[in-house]
């Protein structure tokens, strides 16, 4: 058997069907991420995300944990990006166990292009099939002028498949204008619409949509881009390159102690139109629970459940030419004072 031969059957998941999903901040991509693993129809699929944060994985579904994968009962994987997208995917292939089925989701403000050439253009065009690069499009936020960012447009004319979702929220005519638009934007693409994320998986997985030859030419003109894309992240600022090139700023918050509901109600009511989201863990003097906290535009959700370690308040908000220190001294003037009795110990 020579060298060749054998280096292919070291990978059993040659040919691998992966589907990439973008979408803006807050359109909808975590829970379309859960629709896939609550309905994948017996596929065994491994997600590849930035961070498990949001993805609501049923803890009697969780297998076994480790630092960056996770493995599900129903044989489904999940697997954190970090800095090397190269190296994920490789973390997939290995595995001795069936996988049918890559999906990656990219961060919110990300340009899919260097995540599309990395597939079409690295060693892993031989490996994997990308089968389409799949958009969530947030109904009732998005307008054509999206935040003025060149990823929102990018997001849309790379994607195969449109998934104009939130219709519920967005009146008819506005779905049917940003349809047509979209339409005319990306010529062939396919719109569906859908609230939740809820869509059949047979529309949305395995579809062989994508072109490569399309990107033959992309290749060659990002080629410097994509090998900076790929060395030059910090491990814990992993999306900050993306956030520079549209003037976008993340701002993360952290406190031991607890917040006042009044308080923050009132710095929520008062928040700049600059900041698109926000989410986190909320600590409230009024309340034992944990409230976890999202925010996309002006709309915001908050969920409670029991903390299983110590309380504290953890917030990441992203937007653009936010003033920092600002938002932290009025995050800080949220905070209950510690007593005095304490303060003079």
């Amino acid at each position: 058997m020579n060298a060749a031969t054998q280096s292919h059957l070291e990978i059993p998941k040659r040919g691998m069907p992966v589907t990439i999903i973008t979408g803006f901040l807050g359109s909808g991509k975590t829970t379309l991420l859960n629709q896939i693993l609550k309905n994948r129809d017996d596929l065994k699929v491994a997600v590849l995300v930035n961070e498990f944060g949001d993805i609501n994985i049923d803890s009697q579904l969780l297998v076994s944990l480790d630092e960056d994968m996770m493995e599900l009962s129903n044989g489904c994987i999940c697997c954190t990006i970090n800095d090397d997208l190269i190296n994920a995917v490789y973390r997939i292939l290995e595995r001795e166990d069936r996988i049918d089925y890559m999906v990656i989701e990219t961060t919110g403000v990300a340009d899919p292009l260097p995540i599309v050439l990395t597939f079409v253009s690295s060693e892993l065009r031989d490996l994997t099939h990308l089968d389409s690069i799949l958009t969530v499009v947030d109904a009732e936020t998005f307008t054509p002028e999206h935040f003025e960012s060149q990823a929102a447009i990018s997001q849309i004319t790379y994607g195969d498949i449109i998934l104009l979702n939130k219709t519920d929220l967005a009146g008819q005519e506005k779905v049917a204008e940003l349809d047509h638009w979209i339409r005319s934007t990306k010529t062939g693409a396919r719109v569906l619409q859908t609230q939740y994320g809820e869509v059949p998986l047979p529309l949305i997985l395995d579809v062989g949509y994508f072109q490569p030859e399309a990107y033959e030419d992309e290749h060659h003109h990002h080629h410097e881009h994509h090998e900076h894309h790929h060395h030059d992240h910090d491990h814990h600022h992993h999306h900050s390159n993306h956030l520079a090139n549209d003037g976008f700023v993340s701002m993360s918050y952290q406190s031991d102690r607890p917040f006042s509901v009044h308080k923050f109600q009132s710095f929520l009511d008062e928040l700049p139109i600059e900041i698109f989201r926000a989410k986190g863990l909320l600590w409230f003097k009024e309340s034992y629970l944990k409230h976890i906290f999202q925010l996309s535009g002006k709309r915001y959700d908050i969920q409670t459940e029991e903390w299983q370690k110590s309380p504290s308040n953890q917030l990441v908000l992203i937007g653009r030419n936010l003033d920092t220190e600002q938002l932290r001294q009025q995050l800080d003037q949220c905070l209950e004072p510690i007593p005095s009795k304490l303060v003079a110990q």
